[in-house]
């Protein structure tokens, strides 16, 4: 599933818990769809902070 597809997704479960609340079925997607995008975010920052180089290190203070 597309990120944004599933950003949707979880959306249109959030908002109807609120409302109405979840089917047993509905809150097993939903819990599945939050670890999948918690897992695609946690990626999203490793790769960035992979991507970190330090260039100039400070001086020793001794």
């Amino acid at each position: 599933m597309e990120i944004n597809e599933m950003i949707a997704r979880i959306n249109i479960l959030a908002r109807k818990k609120r409302s109405e609340g979840l089917t047993e079925e509905e809150q097993c997607e939903q819990k599945a769809l939050y670890k999948e995008y918690l897992g695609f975010i946690r990626g999203q920052v490793k790769q960035q902070l992979d991507k970190i180089e330090i260039v100039d290190e400070l001086p020793s203070q001794h």
